[in-house]
């Protein structure tokens, strides 16, 4: 499994980890065997957030990792309601009794709303110099929020921006992932496959089946190498079945060439920059 530099942590993190949105749908005994099988695979990435489920995404994972939390890359997120001072260090408080362990390797603002980002990110280096947080980041953040984090933190303090990113949404091309790369903020796709994703009759479909079979893969792995294929980048699909999990770690041995680069970004052009950051 490739791993890539996450940030300014100076941690070596799998570029394809494992999401957990909506994870708790599924059967529990299903979704921890997956997580668990990801893990066997190097896969040790695993990000959650206490909004999943209302924690109980937090539970699924805690009962995956249960032995193995040194093995593990592990993130959650606080929701911006909850992001005051005070109210940061509960949540965090919460989610690792959830997850039952003693500390997080990063700690994120799942996205901003009202409440001073002075306020969270002090919160988040008293969590992280009590031992339980490792580093801190954000989600959800236009080049702007990114701007104003970097004026309180000061540089070499933002581990990473989690953001929409998919073949068919690549609006964080534009603006947030140069700015990211250029102070050395690690960015992670979330929802890499997309709402539909494109099935192999179409142009573009048809662009990942062809380089699919020159690689003896399948169409998700080239688009998860698509995805993750410079530096900065990291991707945390969701998988609640052990098979599908097992797709998904292959992406992370596979190398596309730069011919093979150019062809799936002229099938799915970038578009015009949007107007603000897109989420959904």
């Amino acid at each position: 499994m490739l791993a890539h530099r996450f940030g300014p942590t100076h941690r070596d993190v799998p570029v394809i980890g494992q999401g957990t949105w909506n994870l708790e749908r599924a059967s529990r005994k299903e979704a921890v065997a997956a997580l668990r099988r990801g893990l066997d695979l190097g896969m040790t990435h695993i990000d959650t957030a206490e909004m999943y489920g209302s924690g109980e995404a937090e539970g699924y994972v805690g009962e995956a990792i249960a032995g193995r939390r040194d093995e593990v890359f592990l993130v959650s997120k606080v929701l911006p309601h909850n992001a005051s001072k005070r109210g940061t260090i509960k949540a965090c408080e919460q989610s690792l009794k959830r997850l039952k362990v003693e500390r997080l390797d990063c700690y994120l603002l799942h996205w901003r709303e009202s409440i001073p980002l002075t306020e969270t990110i002090a919160a988040f280096e008293e969590l992280e110099r009590a031992g339980k947080i490792r580093s801190w980041g954000v989600s959800n953040f236009d080049v702007a929020d990114l701007e104003d984090a970097l004026a309180i933190a000061g540089p070499g303090r933002i581990a990473c921006n989690q953001v929409l990113y998919h073949l068919q949404q690549r609006g964080i091309e534009h603006a947030v992932l140069p700015w990211c790369e250029r102070h050395g903020v690690a960015v992670v796709g979330y929802t890499p496959f997309g709402s539909r994703f494109p099935g192999p009759s179409g142009a573009g479909g048809r662009v990942l089946a062809e380089i699919a079979a020159a690689h003896g893969a399948t169409l998700r792995q080239v688009a998860l190498a698509f995805l993750v294929r410079r530096p900065s980048l990291f991707a945390i699909p969701k998988s609640s079945r052990a098979a599908h999990t097992e797709e998904n770690a292959g992406a992370g041995a596979l190398r596309l060439g730069e011919a093979e680069l150019a062809r799936v970004d002229a099938a799915f052009p970038r578009g015009a920059a949007p107007r603000t950051l897109p989420t959904s």
